[in-house]
């Protein structure tokens, strides 16, 4: 139960938030705040007020569990709260531990004065929402930390450490010791040397030359925004505390939000903030699951994927055991990751002695052996089904029971490789995003035999290596890659049809992928993509051939690796050129196919590519892989580049509208050239369609 507890220490009391884990403002501990303060100041014998949160914790701002619920709006909102708070009539000290986060440091804000332990954080990141702070925040943290701060720890909505404080209006005081010792005593000074009441509100923004700042900042702050109208209007908000009266400035403030509220870059940002938080939920796994301890990891392959995965566990402290099988490939990945945290150290970001430790939780191996004590075994080994039926049986001989056997594929059969043990329950899939120890996303992969605890373990290791896990079903190519799949395929089909690499890439870049489907394929590597397209081939005898990305990788043009592929590279230099020899390619393999070419829009590119990956999303809602519409939008926000301002393709469909999905794909179904089948709407997406509901309702 939410709620705000009142002690007295003789003359002062107490409010201490109480709604773990982060002290989220609900309305029964804004109502706990409210009525706190008219306690205190209704007993005369209390002379000051402290506010104070949990360790972990003063505040994190609002409370998500709220948000959609009347109770959001429900008197006292935060900004009456705050009132009450800034007009009591006796002093109140915010005593901060742990985060203060948005509405939090606006309530602390709101208090006469605050203290604050030296490792407390602060941050105003409502702008990561696609909103502003909407509880004074852009007014009144002006005022105690000047405008080029605030603005820039508005606009960025980065974390700051309180010590950077010290020193300025925010912070009265920085208690080293006990903070509940340290603020009675700060409290009682107030009491007995008459300090004022004093309030943020009034205190005056001063700036040299605001005119010309804020004129500087919104062509800096409106050339990085780009598709996010959020910064921008934080800096209208941060601009009228510097030039109007408090009041007036909360007026612009209020206006702010209301407009961002309703755009759909914040619709599409707070779709994905909680789309993050439902990935771990899992419908037939309760949350208190026990898990299985993993205190030693190993790791089969030290090449890119191998190396990469050991940083994750590295970096959290977790001891690794890398097996290869020669001494050269085994010398060159322990040489990668050495290198990894030596860049790290040369950036600042490290020191030697961590990075030292780091590289000592490393045991380079050429046997299999040295895993029998490991409590999760990961292969990163060539993507054969014969090569991991061998690495499995060897795993399965040596593995301690209770051993996870984890495997790394991003297409195959995960019950497949389960089989070629005594232990399918202790098997399944982690596939992780290349460069390993970067990429945020982890595809789960569930096997039919896969335990429950094995799951839970997973998906708890997962928070400890900070990637964002999403749970798979089993099928070829998992979540992602199947998608991803029918997304090249059709940027290929339309490529055959008339439009060139560089207008596919550009169309899907403005749409605001990170990387267009071209550039992707040269960076993953194009014999990646030929080694699939030939199972497939063979597996569907009646499948359309991808003629001309065929035709580049028998010629030996794989990307990037090669210097070549639908563009060529300089050595040493990633930027993707226009190859003449590509066009030739391109207008030979067309006449083979006895197509005319065509004039292609841009809006047709993006709607074949972007309504591919949404059909074939839908028919895995459908067949049960993925567990929720918001599950798919994090694995392509996290995993392949899909703006994150649009909310990833599900939501994105579901913004445009499913009927009108469904409506525009019929012309695309009368395509002679594409694949039979291809545009034939998924059965779900139809049903969403007419009853006017959205994927996961």
């Amino acid at each position: 139960m939410s709620t705000a507890h009142y002690d007295t220490n003789g003359n002062v009391a107490v409010i201490r938030l109480d709604n773990p884990p982060v002290n989220g403002l609900s309305l029964e501990l804004r109502q706990g705040i409210v009525d706190g303060i008219r306690k205190a100041e209704q007993d005369s014998a209390i002379e000051a007020i402290i506010i104070t949160g949990s360790d972990r914790a003063f505040s994190g701002g609002a409370d998500i569990t709220e948000f959609g619920t009347p109770k959001v709006m429900q008197e006292p909102i935060l900004t009456t709260a705050i009132h009450y708070v800034e007009t009591a009539t006796k002093p109140v000290i915010a005593a901060i531990s742990g985060n203060c986060m948005g509405g939090g440091l606006e309530l602390a804000l709101g208090c006469n004065y605050r203290v604050s332990k030296p490792d407390a954080t602060m941050a105003l990141p409502e702008v990561k929402l696609g909103i502003l702070p909407g509880a004074g925040g852009t007014q009144r943290l002006p005022r105690v930390i000047g405008v080029e701060h605030a603005l820039n720890m508005i606009v960025s909505g980065s974390v700051v450490p309180a010590k950077k404080f010290e020193g300025t209006p925010l912070l009265d005081e920085i208690i080293e010791g006990d903070l509940m010792e340290g603020a009675l005593a700060f409290a009682r000074k107030v009491v007995a040397d008459k300090m004022p009441l004093k309030k943020v509100r009034d205190l005056k923004v001063k700036h040299p030359n605001p005119e010309g700042f804020f004129m500087f900042a919104r062509n800096t702050i409106g050339a990085m925004a780009k598709n996010y109208p959020a910064p921008l209007k934080c800096l209208e908000a941060v601009e009228a505390a510097a030039t109007k009266p408090f009041d007036e400035g909360m007026k612009v403030e209020r206006d702010g939000i209301k407009y961002l509220m309703q755009t759909p870059e914040s619709a599409a940002l707070r779709h994905a903030f909680f789309a993050e938080r439902k990935t771990s939920k899992i419908s037939d796994v309760p949350s208190d699951t026990p898990t299985r301890d993993i205190s030693k990891v190993g790791v089969i392959g030290a090449g890119t994927m191998g190396t990469g995965i050991s940083i994750n566990f590295l970096n959290a402290g977790i001891p690794v055991t890398i097996v290869e099988m020669k001494q050269e490939g085994l010398d060159r990945g322990v040489e990668a990751i050495r290198k990894v945290y030596e860049g790290q150290v040369k950036k600042g970001r490290m020191t030697e002695d961590k990075a030292k430790a780091k590289m000592d939780l490393l045991t380079p191996s050429l046997s299999y052996d040295d895993l029998k004590d490991a409590d999760l075994v990961i292969e990163a080994v060539f993507e054969e089904m014969g090569v991991k039926e061998q690495v499995f049986t060897k795993l399965d001989e040596i593995c301690k029971p209770g051993a996870i056997l984890a495997s790394n594929t991003s297409t195959l059969d995960v019950n497949k490789i389960a089989s070629f043990t005594k232990r399918p329950e202790d098997v399944i899939g982690l596939h992780f995003f290349s460069p390993a120890n970067i990429m945020k996303l982890l595809e789960v992969v569930r096997g039919d035999k896969t335990a429950k605890d094995v799951l839970a373990t997973a998906m708890k290791l997962a928070k400890t290596i900070r990637k964002t896990a999403v749970v798979s079903g089993v099928c070829d190519g998992f979540i992602g890659n199947r998608m991803i799949n029918q997304y090249s395929r059709e940027a290929l089909t339309m490529l055959e049809e008339g439009a060139s690499v560089q207008q596919i890439d550009k169309a899907i870049e403005k749409f605001g992928f990170a990387m267009g489907p071209l550039r992707m394929a040269d960076l993953a590597g194009g014999d990646i993509g030929w080694a699939i397209r030939k199972r497939l081939y063979a597996e569907n005898p009646d499948m359309k051939k991808n003629l001309i990305a065929d035709r580049l990788c028998e010629m030996g043009r794989y990307g990037q690796k090669t210097g070549s592929g639908f563009y060529k590279y300089e050595p040493g230099n990633r930027k993707a050129l226009r190859d003449p020899e590509v066009d030739k390619v391109v207008e030979e393999c067309r006449k083979e196919m006895g197509i005319t070419p065509r004039k292609i829009s841009n809006q047709e590119i993006v709607q074949r590519c972007v309504y591919a990956l949404v059909n074939e999303g839908a028919r895995i809602l459908e067949e049960g892989i993925a567990q929720r519409a918001s599950d798919i939008d994090m694995v392509y926000l996290t995993g392949y580049g899909f703006p994150v301002f649009r909310g990833g393709p599900m939501h994105y469909a579901e913004q445009v509208g499913l009927a009108n999905v469904v409506r525009d794909m019929e012309p695309f179904a009368e395509n002679p050239n594409t694949q039979p089948g291809f545009w034939e709407p998924a059965p779900l997406l139809v049903k969403c369609a007419q009853e006017g509901k959205g994927f996961d309702q």
